[in-house]
């Protein structure tokens, strides 16, 4: 039996059956791989893994400025969740990341208030909700917001893929009260978990269940 199990012995033999020579081959030491080959296929093979995750399901974004104050802080480490949207529509009162509407280059956090189908009506530091399942309207408890400045009334009627969103800190926010509605194509995601500071590591960061008042 050979002692190389990927070599094959090869006997020759004359007429009459001596054997007459043998080929025992030895094995070819293996040459090293020079340390740059691994470094390009770790660096191809992390590509291939992230950049995906980056595109479709997760991605991390960092809070800047006080829209969101007290829910968020600025500075703070989000990861969002984009692969949900894609099976499900946002619900009333979820933080959302989305692009700009009027500068795509930016993006922006804020709170999910009207859906599509929605009336969205702000008198007196209150917002209220119209809509087939609150014909009377909805009047919104928002325990995550501190002060809101009372200021003219506003109405805005939500068409299909509309929403309604604004920051929780209400007196700093630019939100849809001034740009005006969230294309839902402009939705990046929702906010998953808060990594920094580690005081502060939560999932679902911010998201409560939309409650109110039924106006009857």
């Amino acid at each position: 039996m050979s002692l190389h199990p990927d070599l094959e012995e090869v006997t020759l033999a004359t007429d009459s059956g001596a054997a007459v020579a043998t080929n025992d081959q030895t094995p070819v030491p293996k040459k090293p791989e020079h340390p740059l080959v691994e470094i390009v296929r770790f660096a191809v093979l992390a590509i291939i893994i992230v950049v995906p995750i980056r595109m479709f399901i997760a991605q991390p974004f960092i809070v800047s400025g006080a829209s969101m104050d007290t829910t968020f802080a600025n500075g703070q480490y989000l990861i969002v969740d984009q692969l949900s949207y894609y099976f499900e529509e946002p619900n009333r009162g979820e933080v959302v990341i989305f692009r700009y509407p009027l500068d795509p280059s930016k993006f922006f956090i804020k709170r999910v208030i009207g859906l599509p189908g929605d009336t969205v009506v702000i008198e007196n530091a209150s917002v209220t909700i119209i809509n087939d399942t609150y014909p009377n309207g909805l009047t919104l408890d928002e325990p995550y917001i501190t002060t809101m400045n009372a200021a003219a009334p506003q109405t805005q009627i939500l068409g299909p893929a509309e929403y309604f969103v604004m920051g929780d800190n209400r007196n700093q926010s630019s939100d849809s009260r001034v740009w005006g509605v969230l294309p839902e194509d402009r939705i990046v995601g929702r906010a998953l978990v808060r990594l920094f500071p580690p005081q502060s590591i939560d999932f679902w960061p911010g998201h409560t269940d939309s409650t109110g008042t039924i106006i009857q």
